[in-house]
Parts: C-alpha cells; sequence; structure tokens
C-alpha cells in the first residue's frame, strides 16, 4: 500500500465521482481507477459502491477513510515539528477566537516580540471551533466558553461582569441598575444563534421570565457598539468589552437581580496534537498578557469605524 494510492483514495472518496478526481489529481481517468481497484484488492474488500457511472463511499470505505485522514494529519504535524526542531521555517500560528475585546491589542503586542511570525484568526461559533481544534486544523483557540474533554486542554484566563447598554435617549439611561425582567419587551442588538455568549444571556432572560426580542443579529461584537449609537437596540456587553469603549457609549447599567452574570474567557487547545514552537510561544504570550489585564486602555481604532459609519448616516439623512 503506498501513500500515492491513500492520496487518490482520498480525493476521490471526497468528490465521489472519478472522472473529477482523475482532473483534480490530473492522471488519466483509467489508470485512477485501476489505482483504486489495487487498494480495493490490497484491503480484500470493495470501498465504493458503484452503479454505471456513479460512485459512492459504502461503510467500509467510510471507516477506511477516517484512517486515511488521520495518516496524513499525522504527516503534516510530523513534517511541522521536523522543520521546527531544524527551523527551517518562521512559524505560523492559527487561533480561533468566539468573543474577544482584546484581539487586535493582543496580536499587536505578540507579534511586536516575533515579528516574523504569520498568524490565521477563525472566528466560528463555538460547536465549529471545537471540531477545528479536535481535527488540528486550528491551534489556539480563545473562547469564552468552557471546553471540558479528555483531549482538551482548558485554561481560565478572566472572569468578567455583563451588563447592559441602551442609547444615551432611552428611557433607561441613565440608570445605575435594573432587573432583567424591565428588558421584556426591548429590541435587542446581539451576536447571531450559534456563539456562546448569545446562548448565554438568551438562557438568562428565559430564566428571568421572558424570551428576548432580537432585533438584529450580528457575527462582529463591534458592530454591535455601532449599531447601539443609532438608536437601534440595547445589548448586553462583558466589562472588558465595554471599557475599551467606554468613550463611544453611555455608562454601564448592572443587572441588580443577577450579581452572577459573568462571564469566563479562557483559552483552549488540543492535546492530542502538535503545537508548534511559534504556538507554544503564543500559549505562554497569552497566559501572561491576561494576567496583566487590569489597566484596560480604550481602544482608539473603533472611534475611527464610528466616525465613517455615522458621517455616512448623516448624509442618508441628508442627501
Amino acid at each position: 500500500m503506498e501513500l500515492l494510492q491513500l492520496q487518490y483514495f482520498q480525493t476521490v472518496a471526497r468528490l465521489e465521482h472519478i472522472t473529477k478526481a482523475a482532473e483534480e489529481l490530473q492522471i488519466a481517468q483509467p489508470s485512477l481507477s485501476k489505482t483504486i481497484a489495487r487498494l480495493e484488492a490490497n484491503i480484500g474488500v470493495p470501498l465504493f459502491d458503484r452503479q454505471g457511472r456513479n460512485i459512492r463511499l459504502n461503510p467500509f470505505g467510510k471507516v477506511f477513510l477516517q484512517r486515511v485522514e488521520r495518516i496524513f494529519q499525522e504527516l503534516e504535524e510530523g513534517k511541522r515539528e521536523v522543520r521546527d526542531m531544524a527551523g527551517l521555517n518562521r512559524g505560523s500560528i492559527t487561533l480561533g477566537a468566539s468573543l474577544t475585546s482584546v484581539l487586535p491589542e493582543l496580536l499587536a503586542a505578540f507579534l511586536g516580540e516575533y515579528p516574523n511570525v504569520h498568524i490565521r484568526q477563525v472566528m466560528e461559533p463555538i460547536a465549529t471551533m471545537r471540531r477545528l481544534l479536535e481535527e488540528g486544523e486550528i491551534d489556539l483557540c480563545i473562547t469564552t466558553t468552557p471546553v471540558e474533554a479528555p483531549d482538551m486542554e482548558w485554561t481560565p484566563l478572566r472572569t468578567e461582569e455583563v451588563y447592559v447598554f441602551v442609547h444615551e435617549n432611552h428611557r433607561l439611561a441613565g440608570r445605575e441598575s435594573i432587573e432583567l425582567i424591565e428588558l421584556k419587551d426591548e429590541p435587542m442588538i446581539s451576536m447571531r444563534q450559534g456563539y456562546w455568549f448569545r446562548s448565554y444571556t438568551d438562557e438568562l432572560c428565559r430564566k428571568a421570565g421572558f424570551t428576548p426580542n432580537t432585533m438584529i443579529e450580528v457575527d462582529e461584537a463591534d458592530a454591535i457598539i455601532l449599531l447601539l449609537r443609532r438608536g437601534l437596540g440595547v445589548c448586553f456587553i462583558p466589562e472588558i468589552h465595554w471599557k475599551k469603549r467606554e468613550h463611544l457609549i453611555q455608562k454601564p447599567i448592572r443587572i441588580k437581580d443577577h450579581p452572577g452574570f459573568q462571564l469566563t474567557t479562557g483559552l483552549v487547545w488540543s492535546k492530542k496534537h502538535y503545537l508548534s514552537v511559534a504556538a507554544q510561544r503564543f500559549r505562554e504570550f497569552v497566559l501572561d498578557y491576561y494576567s496583566k489585564l487590569d489597566g484596560v486602555k480604550p481602544s482608539s481604532d473603533l472611534v475611527e469605524v464610528v466616525n465613517e459609519f455615522e458621517l455616512a448616516a448623516r448624509k442618508d439623512r441628508n442627501p
């Protein structure tokens, strides 16, 4: 059994089409068909169900594909480990993030010390990022969702309170605190379904006796600030997020009947996948960075975005 056979099998299994697979692999279709046939003869069972020109993975093929993908994953991680040892590359990190407001400053600080490291950020709902961690597609993940599994390492970084925010002309503006039920009929601005922070706040509202009236869903936390300033709804924002934007929004309103309305941010990685030297250094950097976060500095980047957003809004109102 050769790696080339396995590579061909993996491509055919993904496309479930001999002709398309042959085109992608840039080989002749008869040659590909013979390679797959030899592989099946070597294993002793057919891996595909064939009906005319149609080809589909059968139960044997699905089990074998899982093993093949694991083989190629191990080979890729082996190459990364050897290159790290030999110093053949400058390092790369794939970082997942669910909801974090310190990411731009965190990455800027890290790259200030390690300017040659390449970082790719992935922002997805936690279920997707957990799968990517398990598959070795991302190295580390900063998330507000505790991830507990035998193969996962979860380290809490910071716990902070969650507050309510309203527009300056809102009926609740100026209040020090409210009960959660007072938001019963308010239009809400929130992250879209699938993000843990959205699930968390929705569940607390339901426990308070109402289903939140979510009118606007977004994928980016800073978009909530922009929409809030337009008076399009009320929202929940964690402490560190609003402290970095307190020059743009009203004072926070505490939820007095839920003093435990808190959010814990943590760092998670898979113990079964190799972490490159760059990823290991980044992990240490994150732990140290969060330990020094008490003095949170306002973010200036969002100010420019807000100014552009509101200038465009004024032009729309006064063409």
